[in-house]
């Protein structure tokens, strides 16, 4: 019997989940690993440019772990035909492969498995498994989703986010800057959180989200970027439905991003370890280097992309 009586807690909030009938995880890096032992993997083709958290989970695992190269449209640079227990990871960068894509990869490859963390809104495709990030597209501190056809049949243990919420309401009533060392510290901390099931806390959060309007903001948004940097962009890109980020392809990216740190807008580096074990004459490198990941997202609207895109004009020029 739960407790009865005393002071209320957080509502139980509309339960109107994007990807409800999905398998909800506490993490997308553990989503990787519920995926290999749902079917017996023991070595993963990882792609250089990616961030260190995967390969690192995967590795402490047990996994085998061996790099590939990508092509410009981000698409894998690998001929190797999968044995039963390899598969391949494949990352749909900033959304740039559409489903048809996928498809065609799928078909390849036969084994792999599709990192959709940059296209939360991008449906999955059956029969491909597929992971999604909730914390890179909205205000929780964890969470990840899984579509696959072979579930691993195993009891795991139900994960907890009070504590981890600090920078997510912080932000929200105060300064980004105030609770980013509480930001960090969540994040360090994921990385060594195992395998459990999506805490009740972010799941209820992510039922009471809008995501018809989170949608629509960061595809204007979007929109807006990529007309004002589509002759700039040396990238040719596919247009995301409820996009990461714009992904703006532009030489001499560090320095850039050093100076508009310098005045006040902020561009990560997707990711910096990439710049430290690849050669510069890689396409990995000049990526992770040049390619300025603009945010679109629903926190933003026309103002701010005007603002951003007058402050990129003026460092460029």
């Amino acid at each position: 019997m739960n407790e009865i009586g005393g002071y209320f807690g957080l509502e139980k909030l509309v339960s109107n989940e994007y990807h409800k009938g999905l398998i909800r995880l506490n993490t997308a890096t553990n989503a990787v690993v519920y995926l290999l032992q749902a079917k017996g993997i023991r070595k993963v083709y990882m792609p250089y440019y990616l961030c260190y958290a995967v390969s690192h989970k995967l590795v402490t695992n047990g996994y085998e772990v061996e790099y590939y190269s990508i092509h410009p449209d981000f698409s894998p640079m690998i001929s190797h035909v999968m044995d039963e227990d390899e598969i391949i990871y494949i990352v749909n960068y900033f959304g740039q492969l559409t489903n048809e894509k996928i498809s065609s990869l799928k078909e390849k490859y036969k084994q792999i498995i599709v990192d959709n963390t940059h296209a939360f809104f991008q449906k999955p495709l059956y029969g491909v498994d597929t992971i999604y990030s909730c914390r890179k597209f909205f205000g929780v501190s964890d969470g990840a989703y899984v579509s696959t056809t072979n579930p691993l049949h195993e009891e795991l243990a139900l994960d907890v986010s009070k504590d981890r919420m600090a920078h997510v309401l912080g932000r929200f009533e105060g300064q980004a800057a105030h609770f980013y060392a509480n930001f960090q510290e969540v994040d360090q901390m994921l990385h060594s959180e195992p395998l459990k099931w999506m805490s009740r806390l972010t799941t209820n959060l992510l039922g009471a989200i809008d995501y018809d309007n989170v949608r629509q903001i960061r595809n204007t948004n979007y929109a807006f970027l990529e007309h004002e940097f589509k002759e700039k962009n040396r990238l040719q890109l596919v247009t995301s439905d409820g996009a990461f980020a714009y992904p703006l392809y532009i030489e001499n990216g560090i320095e850039i991003r050093k100076n508009l740190a310098k005045k006040k807008l902020y561009i990560p580096t997707l990711w910096p370890n990439v710049l430290e074990n690849t050669v510069e004459e890689s396409i990995e490198y000049r990526y992770a280097a040049n390619i300025l990941a603009l945010p679109c997202d629903q926190r933003y609207g026309i103002k701010e992309m005007e603002y951003i895109s007058n402050l990129i004009n003026e460092v460029i020029s």
